[in-house]
């Protein structure tokens, strides 16, 4: 049985993300079996905690799954140390309360290790701490990290205001001016796409294993409490009734909870003018950034050619958030039009520095909705629809369930929507 612990924060911006990347890297160079899991709807900081620690991360999400459904995703761990990094502030969730990172804390019964942005403080990280150790009795701080720390004599003023604090100062990083990955509308760029990831993560292990006490670290995790694994019924996102799957998967589609997925999908990229397998009962097009490759992906005559043909035949064909525009029947980035499939009755709208939409929501699905009827899932997007027919597929409410009306368009065995699912309501109906 794996144990583990939760990288927190007092806000965002605090460093998590970076700095669970290189931990990854120096527990696995250390020769521990470890995995990364991220608290929330994210896609991207998952795919550099795979790259570090050698393993899918996949999400775990107080908000949208039950407390079994994440006992279980940490339970399906091969690992021996499971490292969960939070979301935003260890206290922030939802609107209506709720799916923060304290939850998670709470429900798994696992200690967290507070991440503190220390720059431009001293003897305030004291009272910092105090208050972050002491707001909720039944949340373990059990530790501390320093993080962009300014010199050595820096590290000693915060190391000597939190002397008496009862809480270990577990490490430190100086401020890492090399370290600065570049973000665009969605969040950071995807690490496959930058060059020198692998030479990053071997850099902040070796930091790491320098300035922590690695050991003490290993030593507070916990044995994480057993569940079964979800059984295969209900354990992926597509039906149980799909033969081949195909999943389209490239730098313009990759956005896909590892959690859905079986390994077994039949991978192609649209990027490439890569044909939709002639064998696909089921083709899912993940999120992503279709709107960064709109140019490319409307002259991959092939690949649609192929997605028209699957949808001809009888195939369900299925987009979420890129996937979605992809179906539409053109994405204008900076008012220029690129077609696109035209096999659903929108057509998306992409600017520069346009606002984002984003929030969890609840959904409720037709009858014959493979993933069941009741689904919990999130927005997150900065494009908009342009709808050409009403919307159609799901009924969707806010976190406070403040209803949105209709989302999302399905023509027969062609759907699709904005919204992510995460996870099926334990009381869904499954067709």
């Amino acid at each position: 049985m794996a144990k583990g612990f939760i990288l927190a924060a007092p806000s965002s911006g605090s460093g998590k993300t970076s700095l669970t990347f290189g931990l990854l890297a120096a527990l696995r160079d250390a020769g521990t079996a470890v995995q990364g899991f991220k608290v929330g709807p994210d896609y991207i900081d998952p795919q550099y905690h795979a790259l570090a620690a050698g393993r899918p991360c996949p999400n775990l999400d107080p908000w949208a799954m039950t407390p079994a459904r994440m006992k279980a995703l940490l339970a399906a761990s091969d690992a021996d140390l499971c490292v969960i990094e939070g979301v935003m502030g260890l206290f922030d969730g939802a609107q209506a309360g709720g799916g923060s990172t304290a939850d998670l804390a709470r429900t798994l019964g696992l200690p967290v290790v507070l991440v503190v942005d220390a720059k431009g403080m001293s003897g305030s990280v004291a009272a910092l701490v105090h208050g972050f150790s002491h707001f909720d009795p039944s949340i373990d701080i059990a530790g501390v990290i320093l993080n962009r720390v300014g010199s050595d004599r820096h590290e000693t003023m915060l190391r000597e205001a939190l002397h008496n604090s009862g809480i270990p100062v577990l490490g430190s990083l100086p401020r890492l001016s090399a370290l600065r990955w570049p973000s665009r509308h969605l969040g950071l760029t995807l690490p496959q796409e930058l060059p020198d990831m692998g030479a990053q993560a071997q850099h902040l292990a070796g930091l790491i294993a320098e300035r922590f006490d690695l050991p003490k670290l290993l030593s507070l995790a916990r044995f994480i409490p057993g569940a079964e694994p979800p059984q295969p019924r209900k354990a992926g996102f597509f039906p149980h009734t799909a033969g081949t799957v195909a999943l389209a998967w490239d730098d313009a589609f990759r956005f896909a909870y590892p959690h859905w997925l079986t390994g077994q999908e039949a991978r192609f990229s649209p990027l490439a003018n890569q044909r939709v397998p002639d064998t696909a009962d089921f083709v899912f097009l993940p999120g992503g950034y279709p709107e960064l490759h709109a140019a490319t992906l409307s002259k991959a005559d092939a690949f649609w050619d192929s997605l028209r043909s699957a949808a001809a035949r009888g195939a369900t064909i299925y987009g979420e958030c890129g996937g979605y525009m992809a179906l539409g029947e053109a994405i204008t980035v900076n008012g220029t039009r690129f077609p696109m499939a035209s096999l659903l009755p929108v057509a998306t709208h992409y600017t520069t520095g346009s606002a984002r939409t984003l929030g969890y929501r609840s959904l409720t699905a037709p009858e014959d909705f493979w993933a069941g009827t009741a689904l919990k899932g999130h927005e997150f997007h900065a494009s908009s629809a342009e709808c050409l027919a009403p919307p159609s597929l799901f009924h969707a409410a806010d976190s406070r369930q403040a209803s949105l009306g209709l989302h999302g368009h399905q023509i027969g065995n062609i759907l699709g929507s904005y919204i992510h699912i995460i996870d099926r309501d334990p009381t869904a109906q499954l067709p």
